[in-house]
């Protein structure tokens, strides 16, 4: 087997296995350029994209639509980009790097798309869990939502349906962010949906953004411009989160969803009163 062929090899395992690379640089996230036409086009179309920063003078972005993921470099004049995987001048894969420092920062997407290529696999554990409860069909359903991960990889997991503009929701996020969020002790998982037309256009903004834990944040913090409402951003994946709440009769937002260190899964309607509790009794990460 030729050195580059194992190298793709070894690449594909990486994206779809969920494993953390171990020569991943240490590296603080750049700020994101301006995005290529070609990749707007893509968001518009309802991808999600992350910045994989620049090395060796290119800007490197992951694009993952329909459970697919490509790699795109950008050139200099960004005139042009190329896609495919870097190597660099020893037949080291600098992709495994980027795509390493990604999830250093403590982003999940890249995880729950290893989540959707098992797909076949989760529908055969779907039929399994029907027998067992709804609740673990719900918390199959909620896994395989859009959702936007706030927090470190590894830490006990909640899910949480918001609404952009939900008053509540903030709060929730606001009770979590500086004690459990910022210190590693709960990653949650929004699921943002929108009741009007206007927020589902912020979800889908929201989705789309390859720095959506940035600009949700500043949004709570009162910055209305980090969230536009532009109507021309595929919204397929808020309407799917949207039909699954719809699914499961929830009306309200925030509407959280975990499994405990009993291994039961468990709901909140509306803003958790006792963030203490609730929080002791996260199981470990999904």
């Amino acid at each position: 087997m030729t050195k580059f062929r194992f190298a793709l090899l070894a690449f594909a395992a990486l994206s779809c296995l969920n494993v953390h690379t171990a020569n991943a640089q240490s590296k603080t996230a750049e700020p994101v350029p301006e995005l290529p036409a070609p990749i707007q086009n893509l968001v518009n179309e309802g991808a999600q994209i992350r910045y994989l920063g620049r090395d060796y003078g290119l800007d490197a972005w992951i694009t993952i639509k329909n459970g697919q993921e490509q790699y795109f470099y950008v050139l200099p004049d960004r005139k042009a980009m190329i896609m495919g995987v870097m190597f660099d001048e020893s037949g080291k894969l600098v992709t495994v790097d980027q795509v390493g420092r990604l999830r250093g920062q403590g982003d999940d997407m890249l995880d729950m798309l290893a989540n959707e290529k098992s797909a076949e696999n989760k529908k055969q554990d779907a039929d399994e869990y029907a027998f067992k409860s709804p609740s673990e069909q719900l918390f199959f359903d909620v896994e395989n939502s859009n959702w936007i991960p706030l927090g470190q990889a590894g830490a006990p997991v909640m899910y949480a349906f918001i609404d952009p503009q939900c008053p509540h929701c903030h709060a929730m996020i606001d009770d979590l962010k500086k004690d459990y969020i910022d210190q590693g002790r709960v990653q949650l998982r929004v699921i943002p949906i929108g009741f009007r037309d206007e927020t589902r256009a912020q979800s889908a903004f929201l989705l789309a953004s390859p720095n959506p834990q940035e600009r949700l944040f500043n949004y709570l913090a009162g910055d209305e411009s980090a969230l536009p409402a532009r109507s021309e951003i595929n919204q397929q994946g808020v309407q799917r989160n949207l039909a699954l709440m719809q699914s499961w009769k929830f009306d309200v937002t925030p509407m959280v969803i975990y499994r405990s260190k009993a291994g039961d899964v468990k709901i909140v309607r509306g803003r958790p009163q006792d963030i203490p509790a609730l929080t002791t009794d996260l199981g470990s990460r999904s």
